[in-house]
């Protein structure tokens, strides 16, 4: 029998998602969305492409949580974005009482699964959905670290003049431009030091084009938001844990005494595999980055008292 995950939000990252996914051919997959039409429509536009795709997996539409059963994996994309006049606690909030009631039906239909937190702010609702599931926190994992790193790269790649297949570089911390840290002390490119290659300060610059990597999207569209790269960030995440890779990935995790952090969910090096989080890992850094990645996890647990309780 193969493997299921379900999708919550049939938005544009959602149904991106689905789609690469559905091309992989590891796993069925189920949009969700409380929209009646929405799944349905998605999931029959990506079916159309199967024959194309070669891909024969099942893609179902829904707004009924019976469909989402017994997933292996949950990816929660569902949520409002900040609007004009909204308060950084009206969003939180709102999309607190949105994950909260998420979490709640799709562990009653999947009491066994694992959680990949996309809904945002994600630090915080991380916290959310691990309070919700009454889970352990290695079946909680949040994804701001792999779409974070992966622009990370990205810019390296296009800096350096070299393939991005080479490129090794992490942005840890929190998934805000505030709190996310790229370790630049570690960057390589062939295990070359990227600022070798490039310069410190191109480098420096590099680091701070990643950590405005989403905000340089939104400027650009002017009336939307990054889809590709979170939902090609999201698959990896997925088929790690369906395949049980045991890949070594940043990924937003509780920390509980890791890099000095204590009940904060910040990203970090992690092992992702069956059952989610296998491992933390704690690397080298520089003072500097130490100290930036502790002042991300205060700003998380700053977020989450913020947040309104159930």
């Amino acid at each position: 029998m193969r493997k299921k995950v379900t999708i919550v939000g049939a938005g544009n990252t959602g149904a991106a998602t689905a789609q690469v996914l559905s091309t992989r051919g590891n796993a069925d997959v189920v949009l969700m969305d409380i929209v009646d039409g929405l799944p349905q429509g998605r999931a029959l536009d990506i079916a159309q492409g199967s024959p194309w795709t070669r891909s024969s997996v099942s893609v179902t539409g829904t707004n009924d949580w019976a469909d989402t059963a017994n997933s292996d994996v949950i990816v929660v994309t569902s949520g409002v974005p900040r609007k004009p006049g909204m308060t950084r606690e009206d969003l939180l909030g709102t999309n607190a009482g949105i994950v909260r009631s998420v979490i709640g039906d799709a562990v009653a239909h999947s009491p066994d699964t694992v959680f990949v937190i996309l809904a945002n702010p994600m630090d915080a609702m991380c916290h959310v959905a691990l309070e919700a599931s009454g889970f352990d926190r290695n079946r909680v994992v949040g994804q701001g670290g792999m779409l974070d790193s992966g622009r990370y790269r990205a810019f390296i790649a296009m800096e350096s003049g070299s393939s991005v297949k080479d490129v090794s570089a992490w942005v840890l911390g929190g998934h805000t431009e505030a709190t996310m840290v790229p370790i630049t002390s570690n960057a390589t490119v062939g295990g070359v030091p990227v600022a070798q290659l490039i310069g410190e300060e191109k480098t420096q610059a590099v680091a701070e084009r990643a950590k405005g990597g989403g905000a340089e999207i939104v400027g650009l569209i002017k009336t939307g938001s990054s889809v590709y790269a979170p939902a090609a960030a999201l698959v990896e995440m997925i088929e790690a844990i369906l395949l049980d890779e045991g890949r070594v990935i940043p990924c937003c995790a509780l920390l509980q005494g890791e890099y000095g952090i204590n009940d904060a969910y910040v990203g970090v090096p992690v092992r992702l595999g069956a059952g989610g989080i296998q491992e933390v890992f704690e690397i080298p850094l520089s003072d500097d980055e130490l100290a930036a990645m502790q002042a991300a996890g205060d700003a998380v647990k700053e977020l989450v008292e913020e947040t309104p309780s159930a």
